[in-house]
């Protein structure tokens, strides 16, 4: 019996109970249910978010107006699509080189609805000489510099500190954990210092979406902008987290690299760095379709990173995820074949997701 109280309607009460009902179902289902691999993976970009499902990326960006801009686009001649994509350790190498163009492509896209539209005399210049190749070369080199100076960074002066430091430890083993702890020390304060500028906390934030939807979807939760709120910030398949692989898997094999040579102690490095990329894709892969201890403990420092390189989205932010997100992924047709359950109808969602925006 429903004990209604005063300025109280049956159908008020009911519909409380009906949420309390719902609540707990979901509580339940979650407890129950295993999170299940999506493939899916995405990045945030300036004041927007890529989402990439296969061969396919769609990039959502909040205009200055308010309004939501998506680009779909096919991505072809990709080197880890083919037979190399399918081969464990190889494949990982060119993922990595995939990502980085890939990522640089879609935040020069995002970035575009916010700069000045006035050529400079260098864009000029550049437009005589390679025509309509301007954007793939200027995208080549900056990809280039990029890697460049991430190798200048995180490998070669935590190299150089540690051979200073050579001159007070005698022990090669001490000076290569010497190096790497230095490497991770590096990359560390890097992540916190950027943190620091306002531009990047935003883009923290658009990365918190990111991993909000995918955990919504990889959890069973219809995908709306409640349900995604209420998901984790955190995810194992970020790129934080491959990149602190990456330093750890460093320290193992350089600790075998054994030469009294500085430029063979400078070369193996270099030669090892695809073999790096290769084993920390891997792990990283393992980590985003298992579950057990080993995996929960290999997963933990990235995890715990990335509380500094995601922050909690607006709403507003979310809504841009899940935009990049039903361009190129069926989330229904996903969670009706993974977790037995359908979802409500497309007409009926998008009106409760108006009625979450009326409520905010």
């Amino acid at each position: 019996m429903l004990n209604i109280r005063k300025g109280e309607t049956l159908t008020d009460r009911r519909g409380v109970l009906c949420a309390i009902k719902e609540r707990n179902r979901d509580r339940s289902l979650a407890k129950k249910r295993k999170r299940c691999y999506s493939g899916i993976g995405g990045q945030a970009v300036l004041e927007g978010i890529m989402m990439k499902n296969k061969n396919a990326y769609a990039v959502a960006v909040r205009l200055p107006n308010g309004k939501i801009t998506v680009d779909r686009q096919e991505i072809s001649g990709s080197i880890s699509s083919g037979v190399v994509g399918r081969i464990p350790f190889v494949r990982g190498v060119f993922n990595f080189v995939d990502s980085l163009i890939l990522g640089m492509k879609t935040l020069t896209y995002s970035a575009s609805f916010y700069e000045e539209e006035e050529e400079t005399k260098g864009d000029g210049v550049l437009n005589k000489i390679f025509k309509e190749k301007t954007e793939d070369v200027v995208m080549g080199f900056t990809v280039c510099i990029s890697m460049l100076l991430a190798i200048g960074l995180f490998m070669f002066l935590p190299y150089l500190i540690s051979e200073l430091v050579s001159r007070w430890i005698l022990n090669d083993s001490l000076i290569a954990i010497v190096e790497g702890v230095v490497r991770i020390l590096i990359f560390v304060l890097y992540v916190l210092l950027i943190s620091l500028m306002k531009d990047i906390r935003r883009l923290y934030q658009y990365h918190g979406a990111e991993h909000k939807c995918i955990n919504c979807i990889e959890s069973g939760r219809e995908l709306t902008v409640r349900n995604v709120m209420r998901c984790s910030r955190l995810h194992r398949r970020c790129g934080t987290s491959f990149m602190l692989i990456v330093m750890c898997i460093s320290i193992i094999l350089f600790f075998f690299i054994r030469t009294d040579s500085i430029i063979l102690r400078i070369v193996y490095r270099l030669l090892l760095i695809p073999v790096i990329a290769g084993i920390s894709y891997e792990i990283l892969r393992l980590a985003g379709k298992s579950d057990n201890l080993f995996v929960r403990i290999i997963s933990a420092p990235g995890m715990w990173l990335q509380k500094v390189t995601t922050r909690e989205p607006d709403p507003d932010m979310v809504e841009v995820a899940i935009a990049a997100i039903e361009t190129v992924f069926d989330w229904r047709a996903f969670e009706e074949k993974r977790f037995g359950r359908k979802n409500m109808p497309a007409e009926k969602e998008q009106a409760d997701r108006k009625k979450d925006m009326v409520s905010r």
